[in-house]
């Protein structure tokens, strides 16, 4: 691999995640030069991965993509390479220690999602959860620089509280796919049907709903203690993200739960204010 065709890939990697990752991408940028080119290329391949599963397609050819994914994955793993990511995923990998096993736990998490989806319980969901997220943030603390193993346990909890709030504020457009995260035993506590998802004038949903945001913020106070075992500019990046996503939480309560009227959004005066915010943590002038 020359040096020209891995400043190549990081561009590429850089611009998909300049394009896609607009809650995420502003923290990005409080990073030295090489953990901000990781996280893009970390970012890419969870991109695409779950692209390929919700890209138009029967299901075997689906599920064959992903088959491949994974082969191309493992390649890319062991140097050989076949996709503009592949020479920047390789290198973050490397440079930063990251188990691959997260990475094939992402794939995991996105083959669940080929079926209609239906849970029955919290402890399915959370293994849905963590393989789509909490292998994310597990991930990220290698690229951030983490000091003790006690930091996997708040950064798995991290990756439960903004998948919830994702499925929280995307439930209308998932339920028109076909998935329904929600347990159905947190349905049927409250008196819920599938049908009354998204219709704030039902009391079942409020209260249903009601119930979905305290559990995701029992997971983000959870996740607060990740912050101790972080390098100072892994910490200001954690900070941003944990803010922006409670900004999401905090704006679906403000809303009254109403999450199909129109997109729930942090704006970007919001996101520059949180990133300015973090700057004190990121120069090491503040905790």
């Amino acid at each position: 691999m020359s040096e020209t065709d891995l400043r190549s890939s990081y561009a590429w990697c850089e611009a998909v995640a300049r394009k896609a990752a607009r809650h995420f991408y502003p923290a990005f940028r409080l990073l030295p030069r090489a953990q901000r080119r990781a996280m893009c290329a970390l970012y890419a391949f969870m991109r695409l991965t779950d692209d390929l599963a919700d890209e138009p397609g029967d299901l075997p050819t689906k599920r064959g993509n992903l088959l491949r994914w994974r082969e191309q994955l493992h390649d890319c793993f062991a140097g050989r390479f076949s996709h503009p990511l592949h020479p920047a995923l390789h290198d973050a990998i490397k440079r930063f220690s990251i188990p691959i096993g997260y990475l094939d736990d992402v794939i995991d998490g996105v083959e669940m999602d080929l079926n209609p989806v239906r849970f029955e319980s919290f402890a399915q969901l959370y293994d849905y959860c963590h393989h789509v997220a909490s292998a994310v943030g597990l991930a990220c603390i290698h690229i951030w620089g983490f000091s003790h193993d006690d930091a996997k346990k708040p950064a798995e909890a991290a990756g439960i509280a903004l998948q919830l709030t994702n499925i929280i504020r995307d439930l209308g457009e998932d339920r028109a796919a076909g998935r329904v995260y929600l347990p159905s035993e947190d349905l049927n506590r409250f008196g819920c049907s599938v049908e009354q998802l998204g219709c704030v004038g039902e009391p079942a949903y409020r209260e249903l709903m009601a119930f979905e945001v305290e559990r995701a913020r029992s997971y983000y106070a959870a996740a607060e203690s990740l912050s101790q075992y972080l390098t100072r500019t892994g910490r200001a990046v954690f900070q941003v993200m944990l803010s922006t996503y409670r900004g999401i939480l905090d704006e679906i309560e403000r809303r009254g739960y109403d999450v199909l009227s129109s997109p729930i959004r942090i704006g970007r005066w919001t996101k520059l204010r949180l990133a300015l915010k973090a700057l004190p943590v990121r120069w090491g002038l503040a905790l």
